[in-house]
């Protein structure tokens, strides 16, 4: 494994490390605590130190799996939880410094922990990125011991440049990958400048860029693959990287002529972001270990060729930049 420094917080974190929404089994089941178990500690047995969870992912089920986990490690493991989705509606009004103390509250007894690694802003409303007094709350809570750095979860770039404003803002998770590469422009030269963590989520456009799925390939009723294509329960953005279906298959298509003779494009996709110094981790999923065996190949891969990286370029420019690039 490969550890880099998480921006102020100094952690030094693996690269690839690990993020919980589907932890507990697939996408709108049940959470299963045994399954969690067997990724969790599989990805610790690899020299993974760095998880990410959410006080909503398993209904506060992956935070008290995550909780068991570090509890039962003699290793350093370091912990980052979201707050904020919980609130019904998920608006700007609804954001109040009392109910997001009583999310972290509510993490810290699920996880058994006395104080948070990493407390992150659930990709709030844009409006709360223009509200100093929810980000104030955070210091006070940090004096309190319960948490050690603040992070924001973005939907858009603008929100993250927003967001790093505040100076107790530590890491931005942001969405990129090969589908999403508007954020390795200005974003990445201002967070690098500040000195801000760049955590990477949805790096493989929900599982478009493993190269496995197919027109013919079905997900559950359950599964935001299914359900939020077109953004009905959430951000649109959150599945498939926003890319239309096809489109992704057709793009997923073009780079498989791009790095040959490899029926997984995971580990290449994954190494891809790692080639970008402003990244401090990956958080790809896991529904099961197999999952995760396939994410830590990229490890072991090299790092693309310039005419590889130009290829995924151009690929990028002509079938995907038009429709994509510039809502996120």
């Amino acid at each position: 494994m490969n550890y880099r420094k998480l921006g102020k917080t100094d952690y030094r974190i693996s690269e690839i490390s690990l993020g919980t929404w589907q932890v507990g089994g697939k996408w709108g089941d049940p959470f299963n605590h045994a399954n969690a178990d067997q990724i969790l500690n599989a990805a610790v047995d690899a020299g993974i130190n760095f998880i990410d969870t959410a006080d909503v992912y398993g209904d506060g089920e992956s935070e008290k799996a995550v909780g068991r986990l570090i509890r039962s490690r003699s290793e350093r493991i370091y912990v980052a939880t979201k707050c904020g989705r919980r609130l019904q509606p998920h608006t700007n009004e609804a954001y109040q410094p009392k109910a997001l103390r009583q999310f972290v509250e509510d993490s810290l007894r699920n996880m058994g922990l006395e104080t948070l690694d990493l407390i992150q802003l659930h990709c709030p409303p844009t409006e709360v990125y223009y509200r100093p007094e929810i980000f104030e709350l955070f210091d006070r809570l940090k004096d309190e011991g319960k948490i050690q750095h603040l992070g924001v979860s973005v939907e858009k770039v603008e929100e993250g440049l927003k967001a790093i404003e505040f100076p107790n803002v530590t890491t931005v998770q942001i969405i990129f990958n090969m589908f999403r590469q508007r954020p390795a422009e200005l974003f990445f030269q201002e967070a690098s400048r500040r000195n801000i963590g760049i955590i990477v989520r949805v790096p493989l456009a929900s599982g478009l860029l493993t190269g496995t799925y197919s027109t013919s390939t079905s997900f559950s009723p359950t599964d935001h693959r299914t359900f939020n294509r077109d953004g009905a329960a959430f951000d649109k953005g959150e599945t498939f990287s926003g890319v239309d279906y096809e489109t992704g298959l057709a793009a997923v298509g073009e780079l498989k002529t791009v790095f040959p003779h490899e029926a997984n494009l995971a580990p290449d996709a994954l190494r891809w972001i790692l080639t970008f110094d402003a990244v401090s981790c990956i958080i790809p999923g896991a529904s099961k270990p197999a999952h995760l065996t396939s994410n830590l190949q990229a490890l072991d891969r090299p790092a693309p060729t310039p005419e590889q990286m130009a290829a995924v370029k151009r690929i990028y420019d002509e079938r995907i930049k038009n429709p994509v690039h510039y809502l996120w």
